[in-house]
């Protein structure tokens, strides 16, 4: 495993983490055995920096998260967690919610305190909530020892942030599709300037920097010669970057974690050669000029009050316009998004309520997108083909 140093407390931290947003899944719950089992088997193979927070599977996450470290595995990491703004408007409360997290996490301290996805209006109110004089508090505690933030603004926003507080470390949305959006690769440098760690999340753009890519895409990572996976390009990609600190991967498969690990053992910083850079660079023009919809599947927008999953609305939105086979991306979506059980997900349950567009970290106009998938994905097309798709399942069930 690598390691790399927190400049202001000297922590040797895994370059790779766990990120708890996306554990695996069953029946629509955390497979708890499962998830216990990837998470410990992470920590034996070095990894040591383990992000959660307090929304994560409604709850679930850190509850999770809690059981696994117990029998020793608790003494060999470090536990990042979050309190989100929107569920504070009170010094009480942000009090309660730690007491809650750390119950959750059966630990009595939590390593690294991030002020959760951050922007300029959720800045503003927890810093008129005082919220520093909460944090020293639980600091001088023992409930909490390093304080941090993530975020999710624009560029002036993460600047004034940066300077406003002695930060241990912060935590920014970054991968070769987000180069210049939010924080970017400016505040990436700005924040390592002021030595302030920085732990990357996204860095996959929910998966798809790394699963059903684009034909074109995928033809440049298939030259003779070029021999990793996407996910080794766009995580080796980041690692090389001098100012990261830490990659946190959502990993939830056992082969992915894998992966994972054996990339992170060599991808060191400025271990990237120009013509490497160059097939990146390629790579990233195909998505740009594809992608509609710059979703990364975080679910912050979640539960839609009408039923729409959103985020699998713009996956296969996004899938249908990039990929070559359009009829089985529409048969995907019959399938998973409007379904066969009389209790469908899909674009056309959009009431335009607007209540998503103010929690989407990227800003996504949601309800004018959503508008979009349901005149490409929910109409006549789909209707006649669903009886074929809910035949082929029922057929694929017995």
């Amino acid at each position: 495993m690598q390691y790399r140093t927190v400049p202001k407390n000297g922590d040797k931290l895994s370059a790779l983490g766990f990120g708890a947003m996306r554990l695996p899944t069953r029946m629509g719950r955390i497979d708890e055995g499962r998830a216990i089992k990837q998470i410990r088997s992470a920590i034996e193979s070095g990894v040591n920096y383990l992000d959660t927070a307090y929304p994560y599977h409604g709850g679930e996450s850190e509850k999770i998260l809690g059981k696994a470290l117990e029998d020793g595995y608790r003494e060999q990491v470090k536990i990042a967690d979050k309190l989100s703004p929107w569920l504070v408007n009170s010094r009480e409360e942000m009090e309660q919610i730690l007491d809650v997290q750390l119950r959750r996490l059966r630990t009595d301290h939590i390593d690294y305190y991030l002020l959760h996805m951050l922007d300029a209006r959720s800045w503003k109110k927890l810093v008129d909530l005082d919220v520093f004089a909460f944090l020293e508090a639980a600091r001088d505690a023992g409930k909490i020892t390093n304080i941090g933030f993530s975020f999710h603004g624009d560029r002036k926003t993460f600047r004034e942030i940066v300077d406003a507080y002695d930060w241990t470390m912060c935590q920014i949305q970054y991968n070769i599709l987000d180069e210049n959006l939010q924080a970017g690769r400016e505040g990436l440098e700005y924040a390592a300037s002021k030595k302030i760690a920085v732990m990357i999340m996204e860095p996959l753009r929910g998966g798809m920097l790394a699963r059903d890519l684009p034909d074109e895409a995928q033809a440049i990572y298939d030259r003779p010669g070029l021999s990793r996976s996407p996910a080794d390009w766009a995580l080796r990609w980041i690692w090389d970057h001098p100012d990261v600190t830490i990659v946190l991967s959502g990993m939830n498969d056992e082969r992915h974690i894998r992966e994972n690990l054996l990339t992170c053992e060599d991808a060191l910083p400025g271990s990237m050669s120009s013509a490497e850079h160059a097939v990146v660079d390629e790579v990233r023009a195909v998505y740009k000029r594809l992608i509609r919809v710059d979703c990364t599947g975080c679910a912050y927008c979640m539960p839609c009050p009408f039923g729409v999953d959103i985020p699998q609305c713009f996956h296969f939105y996004n899938q249908y316009h990039m990929t070559g086979n359009r009829i089985m991306t529409r048969g995907f979506y019959i399938g998973q998004v409007i379904g066969f059980d009389g209790d469908p997900s899909n674009a056309s349950r959009c009431r335009s309520c607007g209540k998503c567009v103010g929690t989407c970290p990227q800003g996504i106009a949601i309800p004018d997108e959503l508008k979009k998938v349901r005149r490409d994905l929910d109409g006549l097309a789909t209707k006649l083909m669903t009886p074929l798709v809910k035949m082929v399942m029922k057929r694929r069930k017995e």
